[in-house]
This record gives structure tokens, sequence and C-alpha cells, in this order.
């Protein structure tokens, strides 16, 4: 997996193991919810502190954040709904939508 560990302090042994089985090029999202609903396979969120769009629309140039957004787009060609957000209100709200097939 990717972002799953990504404030953890690996031992060597764990970070091996860890690039061992992460999916080059695919940022795992951070909250996973394995559930079908509706036209959606189930629900893939990336939470961010911030928003990582600009004013504009247009998303930040932070590579990382890029990679990112590929793996939401991925993950939407899949048949999932994948999006950032970064507001606890917010993600909340999406959570609930999503359960109660109102997306």
């Amino acid at each position: 997996m990717s972002d799953t560990i990504a404030s953890l302090k690996l031992t060597k042994w764990q970070a091996v193991r860890n690039s061992q089985i992460q999916k080059p090029g695919f940022k795992t999202p951070d909250v996973l919810v394995f559930c079908p609903k509706g036209k959606y396979s189930g629900l893939f969120i990336e939470l961010k502190t911030e928003s990582p769009y600009k004013l504009n629309g247009g998303l930040k140039s932070n590579a990382h954040i890029q990679e990112q957004f590929k793996t939401i787009e991925k993950l939407r060609e899949l048949g999932y709904y994948a999006d950032f957000a970064w507001n606890f209100k917010d993600i909340v709200s999406l959570i609930n939508r999503y359960l109660n097939e109102k997306l």
C-alpha cells in the first residue's frame, strides 16, 4: 500500500516489504469503503489538510498530489467514487451521502 503508512517510521525490513507489495504509480487513498452503492463499486477518499485545488479550480502542481489524482482518475474509470476531501464536516457528509446513495 502507499499512504497507509506514510507517517510511520518503518524498520528496514518493513520498508522492504512495503516496497514489494506497493504497486508503482498507485497511491492508495486514505479512506476506503468497500461497499457497492448505486452505480459505484466503492468509495475512496484521499484526505488532505487543505484543498489540493487552486483558486481557478485546477489541481496544484505538487508532484505527490498529481500522482494521487492519477490514482483517483484510475479508480473512477474502474467504477468507484473517488475524490479528495479536506474538511472534516465535508468528509462525514460525503460518506453519509455515499452510504445513502445520494451521489
